[in-house]
């Protein structure tokens, strides 16, 4: 191949094909136009000015475009990390809170580099459906204020951007159908002078850009043990939304992504994010579905202009942004909402067919999100739940059946099954230790020792035949199950 073939090769989709550009420039205008208001109000959670978060979202955007692992995807100042850190920042001051997003950066790229990314494979499905609908609730949930307590003309407007979204793009997709809703309404509001809350209703907008700087603190071990749990704190619930995210939009995109690149990534963006006076972030769930599921980007220049439009309308289009009706952003976030959430799996012929377990995992994980607003716990404790109730599955199909010779001589049990500390615990009792013959042989070869309490269960059963002047012996072990039994066997008690 040619150098001039290969440097082709290598030119992204939006350089070559005309409708990907189009597509990625125009999600990126939507995706910066909605990260304007929800940056505002994590600013607010935080504690700290407007800008901060605004800074935050044109930081991690633009740095996460380039070396984060899952294209397409969004990344700004997040609820669930403003949360985290609003405590530090309320005690301690603004410095204190600058030097956790610098150190939660440096614990994600640790935790990356530690290959903390594959413990998503442990993730069920349950707890990723649990996961999405969650979300979405919380998403709806973020814009019910907006439409509580305020003029009437606001509801109209919400319902006439809802119709814009499902009807506009039966007329074409080449334009976004939340990019028309947004500058109809806008227009409609400002030309009729009609007065409903808008985006500069949320507050000041950044007049320049970030400046890069150090954080006021005094670097001593007393201000590292104040910030470091703070910052392990961010860094483990970044992570887990920003896994989460990329996992649910290989779903959608039907492609894969570097898990650890994407941890890492998130720990460069949150350091550049820190040292330009950001208050960090990870990936936004509801921004992600705005560019990848509603406007179909694909690609990392939509990511890149998002955080790019977001200063641009701010520093250039300030009074004209100000000027956008909340009501239009509402619509655009409800209508993703109803996109995010998976209807499928609340259907009745789908609970019908689902097991009980695998519903009480969804249930389980969508009440301790929307109960805490942290998604980091939700998967955690249904993950947990997942374990349990897989444990409790497999503990039953255990099975021990005897077979006695007839000159009974010898007795031959063949164990079926997982053998694990649930599984095992009533293996003892399965046994006729007082009437069985003196030889007994225990066939193991449709069986599968995983643990010590497996070992420890066999040699308290061999124990108990001794007793009575009896010979045990073990057959059909596989070659995993040979090596742990060979290892524990005998060690496991004084």
């Amino acid at each position: 191949m040619s150098p001039v073939a290969r440097l082709r090769g290598l030119k992204p989709d939006w350089l070559s094909d005309p409708k990907v550009w189009r597509t990625e420039i125009l999600a990126g205008l939507v995706v910066g136009l909605a990260l304007i208001p929800e940056a505002i109000s994590f600013s607010v959670i935080a504690g700290v000015d407007p800008a901060i978060g605004l800074y935050a979202a044109f930081t991690m955007a633009v740095t996460i475009a380039i070396v984060g692992g899952r294209r397409a995807m969004i990344s700004a100042a997040t609820g669930a990390v403003a949360l985290v850190i609003a405590p530090l920042n309320r005690e301690h001051g603004f410095g204190y809170l600058v030097a956790a997003v610098i150190l939660a950066g440096v614990f994600q790229i640790v935790l990356g580099a530690l290959g903390v990314a594959k413990l998503m494979r442990f993730v069920p499905r349950s707890v990723m459906v649990g996961f999405v609908n969650s979300l979405a609730i919380l998403v709806f949930m973020a814009q019910v204020p907006e439409m509580h307590d305020v003029p009437w003309p606001v509801y109209p407007l919400i319902a006439g951007g809802l119709a814009l979204m499902v009807f506009f793009p039966k007329v074409t997709e080449v334009i976004p159908a939340p990019l028309v809703s947004i500058v109809i309404l806008t227009v409609i509001t400002v030309a009729a002078g009609i007065a409903v809350p808008t985006v500069g209703d949320k507050g000041d907008l950044p007049s320049s850009l970030p400046v890069p700087g150090v954080p006021d603190v005094p670097f001593t071990l007393d201000t590292l043990a104040t910030v470091a749990p703070y910052a392990l704190a961010m860094a483990l619930v970044g992570l887990m939304e920003s896994l989460m995210t990329a996992k649910l939009v290989d779903e959608i995109t039907d492609t894969h992504s570097s898990k650890t690149r994407e941890s890492v990534g998130q720990g460069i963006a949150n350091i550049v994010t820190g040292f330009f006076g950001g208050m960090g972030g990870c990936a936004m769930i509801g921004q992600t579905m705005i560019n990848v599921r509603v406007s179909g980007a694909r690609t990392r220049l939509s990511t890149f202009l998002a955080g790019a439009f977001l200063m641009v309308l701010c520093i250039v289009f300030g009074p004209i942004v100000s000027d956008i009706p909340m009501a239009a952003l509402v619509a655009v976030m409800v209508m993703v909402c109803f996109a995010t959430f998976d209807w499928h799996s609340i259907a009745p012929k789908t609970l019908k067919r689902m097991p009980a377990g695998e519903i009480a995992v969804m249930v389980i994980t969508v009440v301790c999100v929307v109960s805490t607003h942290n998604l980091a716990i939700g998967v955690v404790v249904g993950t947990i739940t997942a374990m349990v109730v897989f444990a409790k599955r497999v503990a039953h199909f255990a099975e021990v059946t005897a077979v006695t010779d007839p000159d009974d001589a010898t007795v031959v049990y063949r164990v079926t099954g997982e053998l694990f500390f649930a599984s095992s615990n009533d293996l003892v009792g399965r046994f006729n230790y007082a009437t069985d013959p003196d030889k007994v042989v225990i066939d193991l070869s449709a069986a599968h020792i995983w643990d010590a309490s497996s070992v420890a269960a066999l040699d308290a059963i061999e124990t108990k035949y001794e007793q009575r002047g009896k010979t045990v012996e073990i057959i059909g072990l596989n070659q995993p199950s040979a090596q742990i039994h060979e290892k524990l066997s005998g060690e496991l008690t004084a």
